[in-house]
């Protein structure tokens, strides 16, 4: 079996050795020392890595972190599953955020604990496996037999063949990509492109270079010309996922090609038709959004004449039984297969799950590894539903004596008190991030080593 591929990339030989030396028992290591050699390595190949470690700090200017931000997006311009893990010394707060925000997976602050980093990598590829498996397998149906679930299709199908914008809210988690996709496959373009597009992982310049292209010379480092998003697409479908993280200025962009069907290159001044039919997705309430003054009201209007809904796992019932058995029959070969007994089986149909299906998804994984071929109990189910876990012992409940009664049986002790609440709002903010430390992190306004130092403290305390 072929080791996974990984791209290394760091300015220090030194560090290009010893990683090498250390990663190429699990992965075939590919090593540059600078963002255009990377790129160089990767035009030539037809096969991409499955994951790319970088640092931030690259020649021509390895103290600023300018050219590893550059990178991230141009890798998953070349391959939006790979999976990039940034690994550098400059992990302020806010290069944390950026490059997350850019798209990369994780972010390693060096120096790293060898053994760290391997995990770190092979979970990444454990995920980076299952995404380039899910499209192949799902793509053709969405799972669900509640109510919400058919009025969902039954919309899909009503709105796949129509020329006007279709506008996907909801929250995270509940499958706002899948219903594109199923739009655009059930439309008459089913035969041109469909070109997805995360605008949360891009610069607000860089996300109208890649929708629009851009001349030759247009901007420092724009050596040729490059076709844009539109282009590409033709007369296929674009899919604009996280459009509430688009800047007012590229919205006013956006709106005229809706309007009008023409767009400008950045640097030309020949406009170009625009012939992609647009959808958008968003879990945000984008109209409330609209009223603060942070999204154009008018492209709101044009981008919801026709808009989709998708239903939280708390509204649909029994499908959470029946997506159970659809991600183990998907990881069937990879995750091994267990049950559940009646009383857990009661408690996964009580449980909201916050995160939604791509919780679900996660949890079943988590449950698949620890407990291969077993019955499920209760008890041991409770373990990977630490959110509703927690909430139970919500130290503001209704159903939780007073501050004062609790003072009064002696007992009470405050750093305890503290930290039960902490724990309740980490674990809270790992589900709605899918696991992700960063995206946690960011959630609840931490720096990410400080999340990181406060789960291993209490999960040492909790237990």
């Amino acid at each position: 079996m072929s080791k996974p591929g990984l791209l290394l990339v760091d300015d220090d030989p030194l560090i290009r050795e010893s990683l090498g030396y250390l990663l190429r028992s699990h992965f075939d290591v590919s090593a540059a020392e600078s963002r255009s050699e990377a790129m160089g390595l990767l035009e030539d190949r037809a096969a991409r890595p499955s994951l790319a470690l970088v640092d931030l700090g690259l020649p021509p200017y390895p103290h600023e972190p300018t050219e590893g931000f550059a990178l991230v997006p141009e890798l998953l311009a070349l391959d939006p599953d790979m999976r990039i893990l940034v690994l550098s010394g400059q992990s302020e707060k806010a290069n944390v955020l950026h490059a997350m925000s850019l798209g990369a997976a994780d972010f390693i602050p060096k120096p790293c604990d060898p053994q760290l980093l391997k995990s770190r990598l092979d979970h990444q590829i454990l995920l980076y496996e299952a995404t380039r498996r899910e499209p192949q397998q799902v793509a053709d149906s969405i799972e669900g037999e509640s109510p919400a679930m058919q009025l969902l299709r039954a919309q899909i199908a009503q709105f796949a063949s129509a020329q006007f914008p279709v506008l996907i809210e909801g929250e995270s988690g509940t499958g706002k990509e899948l219903v594109a996709s199923q739009l655009h496959r059930q439309s008459s373009r089913s035969g041109e492109p469909y070109i997805p597009v995360n605008c949360a992982a891009f610069s607000s310049e860089l996300l109208t270079s890649q929708l629009f292209g851009h001349a030759k010379g247009a901007f420092t480092g724009a050596t040729r010309e490059h076709t844009g998003f539109f282009e590409e697409a033709g007369g296929g479908t674009l899919f604009l996922d996280e459009i509430g993280e688009m800047s007012l200025e590229l919205q006013s962009n956006l709106l005229r090609v809706i309007e009008s069907g023409e767009y400008y290159r950045v640097g030309e001044s020949r406009p170009r038709q625009a012939h992609a039919r647009i959808i958008a997705a968003t879990n945000k309430d984008l109209l409330e959004t609209s009223r603060n003054g942070n999204f154009r009201e008018d492209l709101y209007y044009r981008l919801s004449v026709l808009s989709i809904k998708t239903p939280s796992l708390r509204e649909r019932g029994e499908d959470r039984l029946r997506l159970l058995e659809h991600f183990q029959r998907l990881y069937h070969g990879t995750v091994a297969p267990f049950q559940l007994d009646d009383a857990a089986r009661d408690a996964w149909l009580a449980y909201d799950f916050p995160g939604n299906v791509r919780e679900l998804r996660n949890v079943m994984i988590r449950l698949g590894t620890k407990h291969p071929g077993q019955t499920i109990n209760r008890d041991m189910l409770e373990g990977d539903f630490e959110c509703q876990t927690y909430a139970a012992r919500d130290p503001f409940g209704a159903d939780q004596p007073s501050a004062e009664e609790q003072l009064k049986d002696g007992k009470f002790c405050l750093d305890d008190h503290v930290q039960q609440i902490e724990w309740r709002y980490i674990q809270a903010a790992l589900g709605m991030s899918d696991g992700n430390l960063s995206r946690a992190a960011k959630l609840l306004n931490v720096n990410r080593t400080t999340l990181y130092s406060k789960i291993q403290r209490l999960e040492e305390r909790l237990g």
